[in-house]
């Protein structure tokens, strides 16, 4: 789970970023709403797939509320999914068996 957790959080934060980055840019400045739309509607399915990954992976390894929260807050932010990532979510993945 917390492998599928990683690579949702992965896409929701590059959808984040391509949201204010690539995408709202040229809504307003050129006229031209339709990426918007689009990415709009990818961003809010991969942003709510993430929560619902979040409390299950913190139920699922009895995360700590500080963890549990800054997974929450990461979604918010820019970069925040990235972070997250790094500084909690890597922690709880095993390790795969190269036998």
């Amino acid at each position: 789970m917390i492998k599928l957790l990683r690579v949702i959080g992965l896409l929701e934060g590059l959808s984040y970023l391509g949201l204010f980055g690539i995408t709202m840019p040229l809504k307003y400045l050129a006229d031209n709403p339709t990426p918007n739309k689009i990415l709009g509607n990818i961003h809010g399915i991969l942003f709510i797939v993430y929560i619902l990954l979040v409390v299950a992976c913190a139920r699922q390894f009895k995360w700590s509320a500080k963890e549990t929260i800054a997974s929450f807050i990461a979604s918010v932010l820019p970069f925040g999914t990235f972070i997250a990532d790094v500084k909690i979510f890597k922690r709880y993945q095993q390790p795969e068996n190269k036998a």
